[in-house]
């Protein structure tokens, strides 16, 4: 029997890039390739890029760089560029990067079948919003064993001043409620226990759906939870808007709906939250964590802020230093202000000198530290449900795995000894160190019974 031919991929940015690559992964499965992990031995290579803020490009740029190094030391024939990056500057990477056979965009993700099949155009870039993933799509989920990404919608239809993904993405598309439950119910029967809901305005889903077909949100998370074998269902990406009462009590009251609200706030001056058409305050924002701290007792609470944007002095820096000390959030991402040539905030006059962004940046993740620090050590001496992931990086006989609180490829971790276990199962550990973001924890009680599921191992860089 001939070998298959094998491609290799590379997925960069976010959890919803890498539903992305796990669609081509599915295409290429599809088409009689064989997935591997080593770059050399492939005659493929398939680089799925993030273009969001400088940073993440010029990460994207220098792995299609070094990739390409490919097609003369080792096996590839066909380096192929997707995702955001070629969506955004089509012309000029094809101009640029003639080691690239093919460029695909952010929604062209089973044109990757006709490049493999020899047919495709070198320009392959489509509009982006011809395309949402459905659940009849091919797709091989990577990582680990038992969680899984699921995408509610596509596209956004806000107007943020320093965002460019509605121009990357096109304007909000939603599944249908009935397509997302059959897309959890498959993989629920592959073993998954944990679903991770993600789009890019996760609190709008659904609006732009036919009256007809409309589903409030807390409906269809009720839904999701529900599916027989899923244990954990997680929410990513609230804006801070009003939240209904249903959403809260299903966060709050629902066995199978974890306590964990990912919710990017992005700063907490009032003229700031102005600049960045935020469309709302510092009041509202204090008033949406106080109400969810007061309705799911044991919540964590992620967020994200940027610093640096255009106009911010260093008295609204210091506001927002306060507004986070207040608060007190478990789990924060920080972001230096990139200044983006097709953004509203590109005009903007009062340009933070990027040494000065550093600085903020620098000041804030380490008044963060002090918190998480903080409230990881309360933990010790607790126990908690932890989904085991496997040997850990530390060590081939230690294992890691995550409580509810902690979110896949974005949170820390909790490293566990005492027994033995495996990829996928859902254990009891008391918690016995801490340190600032992760945990170590030793097993309570017998190991589940688990029937073994092979997963791919997909590259994953988050920019």
């Amino acid at each position: 029997m001939a070998r298959k031919k094998r491609i290799h991929f590379v997925s960069l940015g976010c959890p919803k890039n890498r539903v992305d690559s796990e669609v081509m992964l599915g295409v290429a499965r599809n088409e009689g390739y064989a997935i591997t992990d080593d770059a050399a031995e492939a005659e493929v290579i398939v680089v799925n890029t993030c273009g969001f803020i400088g940073e993440a490009k010029r990460e994207s740029i220098d792995t299609i760089f070094e990739l390409g190094e490919m097609k003369k030391l080792g096996a590839c024939k066909k380096l192929v560029v997707s995702g955001c990056l070629s969506q955004r500057y089509p012309e000029e990477l094809s101009a640029q990067m003639s080691e690239v056979d093919h460029f695909l965009g952010s929604s062209d993700m089973l044109k990757l079948a006709d490049v493999l099949r020899g047919s495709g155009e070198r320009m392959m870039v489509g509009n982006p919003a011809n395309w949402v993933v459905r659940a009849t799509d091919p797709r091989v989920v990577t990582g680990p064993r038992a969680s899984a990404y699921v995408k509610l919608a596509e596209g956004c239809n806000r107007t943020c001043s320093f965002c460019v993904i509605p121009q990357l993405r096109g304007k909000q598309r939603s599944r249908s409620a009935d397509d997302v439950v059959r897309e959890v119910t498959e993989l629920a029967a592959t073993g998954v226990k944990e679903i991770n809901l993600v789009s890019q305005d996760t609190v709008s889903y659904g609006r732009d759906l036919p009256k007809e077909e409309r589903v409030a949100l807390a409906s269809l998370v009720e839904r999701v939870a529900d599916v027989p074998g899923v244990r954990w269902t997680r929410l990513f990406y609230l804006y801070p808007e009003t939240l209904d009462e249903a959403l809260i009590d299903v966060l709050a009251n629902h066995p199978r709906v974890v306590k964990y609200v990912d919710m990017p706030l992005q700063h907490a001056a009032d003229a700031m939250l102005k600049r960045m058409r935020r469309g709302h305050g510092k009041d509202r924002q204090k008033r949406v964590v106080e109400r969810l701290r007061n309705a799911i007792p044991g919540l964590t609470f992620r967020t994200a802020f940027i610093v640096g944007h255009p106009g911010e002095t260093d008295e609204e820096f210091d506001e927002l230093c306060e507004f986070a000390r207040w608060a007190e959030f478990e789990r924060m991402g920080v972001f230096r202000y990139s200044d983006e040539e097709s953004s509203g905030s590109v005009v903007l006059e009062g340009k933070v000198p990027a040494v000065v962004a550093s600085k903020r940046y620098r000041k804030l993740m380490s008044l963060q530290r002090t918190i998480a620090r903080r409230k990881n050590r309360a933990l010790v001496g607790t126990s908690v449900d932890v989904l085991v992931e496997g040997a850990s990086d530390e060590h081939e006989l230690v294992m890691k795995g995550r409580h509810a609180g902690q979110a896949p490829d974005i949170d820390g971790q909790v490293y566990l000894s005492g027994d033995e276990s495996r990829a996928g199962q859902m254990r009891r550990v008391k918690i016995t160190q801490a340190s600032d973001y992760d945990l170590v924890g030793e097993f309570e009680g017998p190991a589940e019974r688990e029937t073994k599921t092979r997963r791919v191992a997909l590259k994953m860089v988050s920019a």
